[in-house]
């Protein structure tokens, strides 16, 4: 839902940075309020056409007139990025990191006090408008900056708030990382259905409807996956065997015990980049 006008800069100019400002432009945000700053010029190519306010090798001129500053860059590298930009910002702007793993901690400590902060876990299909992010943010900040926050990322796919910092690792577990298990998961079918003497892309196309269909149902469903499960799921029929078959294999453990290492790599990268 778009709020009053708002002046948007991106540090980075990545794949992220290109499919949020394409969003933003599709929902009606004027491209003079955009800005974009990358080092890498040949990064800056794809925004050429768009009209964007500014668009340079420049982070300082990029934020100069932005009321939001989208952070993304590498985790790697924010740490130089950060402390480069922190002259430039003033009182009032809202930082929004999409950096995996840096905590509001680390980014005050580079950014000093100016700014507000926001942290936020996207996922990959926010390339094709269809991310699910988590974000976070202290109590303190204002609804305002929550809505502009919130208004960028939803430009992109779903948004919800966590109320804990902590809990984001649990978001890269679950969408952060998600769209890797369902390839793998993918992978696997369409090898088992060649292997079954289907052709490869009718395999694969079967395969990636199914999972869209899938996804579907559960996003636009009053119940739950267990419930949409057990509909799909006829007595002594061909499906239930195929469960029967995944639960003596344990595939609820292997899930959790899958996601639990994801959080817990997570919280170490928290550590490393600190």
């Amino acid at each position: 839902m778009l709020v009053s006008a708002f002046n948007t800069a991106f540090i980075g100019a990545g794949n992220m940075s290109s499919s949020i400002i394409g969003g933003l432009l599709n929902a009606g945000i004027a491209a003079d309020t955009l800005s974009a700053a990358d080092p890498v010029e040949d990064s800056l190519d794809r925004f050429q056409a768009l009209g964007l306010a500014y668009l340079g090798t420049d982070n300082a001129a990029a934020v100069a007139n932005a009321d939001v500053v989208v952070l993304a860059v590498k985790p790697q590298v924010l740490a130089t990025v950060c402390c480069a930009l922190a002259p430039a910002l003033r009182p009032g702007q809202l930082v929004l990191s999409i950096a995996a793993g840096v905590e509001l901690k680390s980014l005050r400590s580079w950014l000093g006090e100016a700014p507000d902060l926001v942290r936020c876990m996207p996922n990959t299909p926010a390339l094709l408008s269809l991310g699910a992010s988590a974000l976070y943010a202290p109590e303190s900040l204002s609804q305002e900056q929550r809505q502009r926050a919130a208004t960028i990322m939803e430009a992109v796919g779903v948004v919800r708030w966590v109320d804990n910092e902590d809990l984001l690792h649990a978001v890269t577990a679950l969408s952060g990382s998600g769209p890797a298990y369902f390839f793998r998961v993918m992978e696997a079918m369409i090898e088992t259905a060649q292997a079954m003497g289907l052709d490869e892309e009718t395999a694969r196309t079967l395969c990636a409807q199914t999972c869209l269909g899938a996804g579907h149902m559960l996003a636009g469903s009053d119940v739950d996956a267990a419930e949409l499960r057990r509909r799909v799921t006829s007595p002594g029929g061909t499906t239930e065997r195929a469960l029967a078959s995944f639960e003596k294999a344990g595939l609820g453990d292997v899930v959790r015990h899958a996601m639990e290492d994801c959080a817990a790599r997570s919280v170490e990268l928290a550590r490393e980049l600190a």
